[in-house]
């Protein structure tokens, strides 16, 4: 949704500004009714005050079953205060332990429990395909997470990875700071012919099984790079094989982290380009599903104008370390620590400056600047 906003009034600016070029760029985006039950009421809903934004970052992959249950891969809270001015990037740990409400979705009814977060998407899409599936996820997510931290999503939205590849495609590359060594499993070369290879063995649960014989795996070394579209989305989809061994706290912080890079490439890249602005309204709005709260996506846009990519801050929850608990017909599980619910609850009271300023080893580094592209 930040990069959405900032792409599209940006590029109503760069095209001249006019509100007819504005709403040419935001038509591009795909809107669906994601928030369902989990919304606030919508008559007389405006654009002022303290904004809460559910992103769930889903990462489809080519010639997936579609009967297999997708679950949520990222799920993150944007938070805009009330003067939006700036931006907070709170990740929720994909194992949270969490009570799942219980739920029918006229296909196949869930009769609620315990589970992890992700579970809720798959969950209240069982039995569905398509935008029905999509939209009976997210929403059973979304009352999930409402039960758990109190916030009401005054909008959503559901990124998906695959879409963000083809918005790099345009860029050309990405440049950001890897802050530590990543070992792909899934992208590499075999070593006699160089040719592209799966380097291990994945189990059907997403785990690693065993590495393969003759295979290198990609390796992105710590420090800044510029990662082709193959790359960039490789990268951010590793979890495994993370030099700091910290999983998927390691993947959160990738992925926001990607995502303001992608961002800071779009505004410094790609808007003064008449060859590529086209292509990125285009990869932007199929790499995003939206549901705009009942306000249009043109008054997010001039409203969010302020936030660029050095005003969105990330959150780390747990402070980034495992906080585990074994729980029978689980697995485990991630336990939200104290101190992460008085998170929640600060950007439920749109007073995540006032945490931020107590707990300032909470927030993610970014590290040091890009390379120049």
């Amino acid at each position: 949704m930040a990069v959405g906003t900032t792409l599209m009034t940006l590029s109503g600016v760069a095209l001249g500004g006019s509100a007819f070029l504005l709403h040419s760029a935001t038509s591009k985006v795909t809107r669906q009714n994601l928030l369902g039950a989990a919304a606030a009421p919508r008559q007389h809903q405006t654009i002022t005050g303290a904004k809460n934004i559910l992103l769930v970052g889903v990462d489809s992959r080519p010639n997936q079953d579609s009967g297999q249950l997708v679950r949520s891969d990222s799920i993150i809270l944007l938070h805009i205060p009330a003067d939006h001015s700036q931006a907070y990037l709170v990740s929720l740990p994909r194992d949270t332990l969490v009570t799942i409400p219980a739920y029918d979705n006229g296909a196949t009814p869930y009769h609620g429990g315990q589970n992890k977060i992700n579970a809720a998407f798959a969950f209240g899409g069982r039995g569905l395909t398509g935008a029905s599936a999509t939209s009976h996820g997210f929403e059973l997510l979304a009352l999930t997470v409402r039960d758990l931290t109190g916030i009401t999503p005054d909008a959503g939205a559901i990124i998906d990875f695959q879409g963000f590849k083809k918005i790099v495609q345009v860029l050309g590359q990405v440049c950001m700071y890897v802050d530590e060594t990543t070992t792909s499993i899934h992208v590499g070369h075999d070593d006699k012919t160089g040719k592209p290879a799966a380097p291990y063995k994945i189990n059907p649960d997403g785990t690693v099984n065993h590495r393969i014989p003759g295979v290198t795996p990609n390796i992105y070394e710590k420090g800044n790079q510029c990662l082709d579209p193959t790359q960039a989305l490789d990268f951010v989809r590793q979890r495994d094989l993370l030099a700091n061994h910290d999983f998927d706290y390691g993947r959160q912080r990738h992925q926001q982290q990607f995502i303001k890079a992608v961002l800071h490439q779009v505004v410094t890249d790609g808007l003064n380009s008449p060859t590529k602005l086209p292509g990125l309204l285009s990869a932007v709005g199929k790499a995003m599903t939206v549901d705009d709260g009942g306000i249009s996506l043109e008054d997010w846009a001039f409203a969010m104008r302020g936030i660029r990519p050095d005003s969105i801050t990330t959150i780390k929850t747990n402070n980034g370390t495992f906080n585990s608990r074994t729980v029978p017909g689980v697995g485990s599980a991630e336990v939200l620590s104290p101190t992460s619910v008085q998170l929640l609850h600060a950007v439920r009271d749109d007073t995540v400056d006032a945490f931020v300023a107590a707990h300032p080893d909470w927030v993610a580094d970014s590290g040091p600047a890009a390379p120049a592209h």
